[in-house]
């Protein structure tokens, strides 16, 4: 692989690039769903290629190819030439890059044990076991668990002296039952809602799931929506779990502090974002207690690795502190647009598409309450458990969540269970609300649906959070 990093980062420099990267990516996948008793899903990829971007005359170009042969090779050089040469001739200013030392490295996920040298057999009876418990419910009507599994291996190199090479292994997969009755349906997921669990990490993560022994209780709480009061309407405390919160903070936290989304460049794609530059060092994003943080060295979440695709180191960077926006995620292009350097947020989904300003691990940094005393200290209001559904405005302002399921909390303690919960604000109203933030239940949660770009690409990230209290939140659907 070295010998074609050379030949591509030669020809690409002969051809007039002022800076070249290179990355040789290596990806498979393995995905297994039974439903009802079968098997639904059995689904095995592998590809291989390589991408290359060159600056030539202060712009951008990139190409890509399949075909590893060193003809092909320097074909995707002079092409990612000759594309930055056109671009060059619209550009609106000169493409400048963030200074990084360039590193000779090598990064693994640490793993105990590879999922896919685990048989085959072995993880199948595991999901048809979780099933069966969860079918012998009599009101469940379908019953489903899965296992996902990936591996990518990268090599990255660059005209300024980087060699780095990684491997990422993901594991991850859940159980959901769904109850019927005449005219409704309720589902309920483990162990966050349909979304399952995900990490970077081996097959030991899966064992850690434990799915049979949390197959009994799913079923009984899908069933138990059935039966559960709707969710009233009206203003009130919300407590949300951490794999609830894991959404909010995804869609009102995370897109909104990419810095190429904020400075423009995904507005006719995704949308912008009202956290815009002016406003770094002063908007009050949440009250005093809010600290937010862009992880990518924390172990176990899918938005950790070694270094970025443009060769930057993992980081921890602060995004909100003390509630006061500090940071965003950026890349070693749009880093120096507010006088910064890269945060190693670049990433690319595959040795095809071009690295973008993505998220890492975003998270809500633990507090000093634990979840028993933020329960205790509640008089009335609302617990939300599980990731469910959705949507935000396209400057990341107005939004309406709805979780799985709810709790009553009422003097202190958790009464009944409450089905179809919504609840609606506008994030910076939503995160100064918040006046409690566990320390006991912190993990970090996993999304494999985190969609940016066009081409579109589908990126897995991660979420540390804890269970949290905000203040006066309007829940239900009815009048203002």
């Amino acid at each position: 692989m070295k010998h074609l990093v050379e030949i591509a980062l030669g020809c690409a420099s002969r051809n007039g690039a002022s800076y070249a990267d290179v990355r040789v990516v290596s990806s498979k996948s393995e995905s297994i769903s039974v439903k009802n008793a079968a098997l639904d899903v059995l689904d095995y990829s592998e590809s291989l290629g390589v991408g290359i971007r060159a600056i030539v005359d202060g712009a951008w170009g990139f190409a890509s190819t399949p075909d590893l042969s060193e003809e092909s090779i320097e074909k995707t050089a002079q092409a990612a030439c000759r594309i930055a040469k056109a671009s060059s001739a619209v550009k609106r200013e000169d493409v400048v890059l963030s200074e990084v030392f360039p590193e000779v490295a090598r990064y693994k996920t640490p793993i105990s044990k590879d999922p896919f040298e685990v048989k085959m057999e072995d993880k199948i009876d595991l999901l048809l076991e979780a099933d069966s418990i969860m079918r012998k419910n009599p009101k469940v009507r379908l019953s489903g668990a899965s296992l996902s599994f990936f591996r990518t291996d990268k090599l990255f190199a660059s005209t300024e002296g980087a060699y780095i090479e990684q491997q990422i292994t993901e594991s991850g997969g859940g159980i959901t039952a769904t109850a019927t009755a005449p005219g409704e349906t309720q589902t309920r997921g483990y162990p966050n809602g349909r979304a399952g669990g995900h990490r970077t990490s081996g097959y030991e993560y899966i064992e850690e799931l434990k799915f049979a022994e949390h197959a009994e209780r799913v079923a009984e709480e899908a069933v138990a929506l059935l039966q559960a009061p709707q969710c009233p309407s009206m203003h009130t405390d919300v407590i949300m779990d951490g794999s609830c919160l894991a959404l909010q903070i995804h869609e009102s936290v995370g897109h909104p502090l990419e810095l190429d989304r904020v400075l423009g460049s995904e507005i006719s794609l995704a949308g912008a974002s009202f956290a815009t530059t002016d406003k770094l060092g002063n908007l009050k994003y949440g009250s005093d207690i809010v600290n937010l943080t862009a992880d990518a060295t924390i172990p176990g979440g899918l938005g950790t690795f070694g270094y970025d695709d443009e060769g930057v180191s993992a980081q921890k960077t602060p995004l909100v502190r003390d509630g006061v926006l500090c940071g965003y995620m950026s890349s070693r292009e749009t880093a120096p647009k507010i006088g910064r350097t890269s945060s190693g947020a670049a990433l690319a989904t595959g040795y095809n598409k071009i690295p973008l300003v993505r998220m890492t691990n975003v998270n809500l940094d633990p507090g000093d309450w634990t979840r028993d005393e933020i329960i205790r200290d509640t008089k009335e209001g609302i617990l939300l458990e599980g990731m469910g559904s959705g949507s935000i405005d396209d400057m990341r302002t107005n939004f309406q969540f709805g979780p799985e399921c709810a709790y009553e909390v009422k003097d202190g303690s958790i009464g009944r269970m409450l089905k179809n919960p919504t609840y609606t604000a506008k994030t910076v109203d939503f995160w100064n609300s918040c006046d409690a933030v566990s320390n006991d239940d912190w993990q970090v949660w996993g999304l494999l649906t985190c969609g940016k770009g066009v081409p579109g690409q589908m990126a897995h990230v991660g979420h540390g959070a804890s269970t949290a209290r905000f203040r006066r939140i309007k829940v239900g659907v009815g009048k203002w």
